[in-house]
């Protein structure tokens, strides 16, 4: 039986949202192309007409899998909801970035440069909600940002200390509140002395 173009499209969303979340959940290794397409309710058989190889469906997943984990212009909520405890304890619907990022160096180019692609727009965005004039300025602090969220969630996800742990994403939050670019200051205008 033909599937038409709309269902071979759904059936590729599917595919990449299950091959997302199970390699943010277990890691690229740990994870088969059987699974993957178990997951998503198909046959192994299908796997090829969507993707040339399990690092083509790597990179691709990488992609599909920031969906839309990224700025808003609720910046602020955005923050709180990155360096969140519920974040920490579930990867597998998280950002790709703190859970793949340390398995990228062994990945194929494709799969490295989908991750590239996937930073810069997350930098990108990023920069668009900072304050200043500064374009480069904003570039800076949406880097060291993002660094220090995507750090602070692999260090907090990495140890079996608790409080250590949510310290590590307040404190966070803290300093990356401290650290925002601060507005220009409003020219004042001179006073003559009479």
């Amino acid at each position: 039986m033909k599937v038409s173009r709309e269902q071979m499209a759904q059936n590729r969303r599917r595919i990449l949202s299950e091959a997302g979340r199970l390699f943010r959940e277990k890691g690229f290794d740990a994870v088969s192309v059987a699974e993957v397409m178990k997951a998503a309710g198909m046959t192994h058989g299908g796997f090829y007409g969507h993707f040339r190889s399990k690092d083509d469906l790597i990179a691709h997943a990488i992609g599909s899998a920031v969906g839309g984990q990224s700025a808003t212009d609720n910046t602020s909520a955005w923050l709180d909801s990155y360096l969140s405890a519920p974040h920490r304890d579930h990867p597998e619907r998280g950002c790709p970035m703190a859970a793949l990022a340390g398995l990228m160096r062994q990945q194929a180019p494709e799969a490295r440069a989908s991750m590239a692609q996937v930073l810069t727009v997350q930098i990108d965005t990023l920069a668009d909600t900072m304050p200043g004039a500064d374009a480069a300025k904003r570039r800076r602090a949406a880097i060291g940002c993002w660094s220090a969220m995507v750090g602070a969630l692999i260090l907090a996800r990495s140890m079996d200390d608790p409080a250590l742990s949510d310290e590590l994403l307040s404190e966070t939050r803290a300093w990356i509140d401290e650290r925002k670019l601060p507005e220009p200051p409003v020219p004042t205008q001179k006073v003559r002395a009479a």
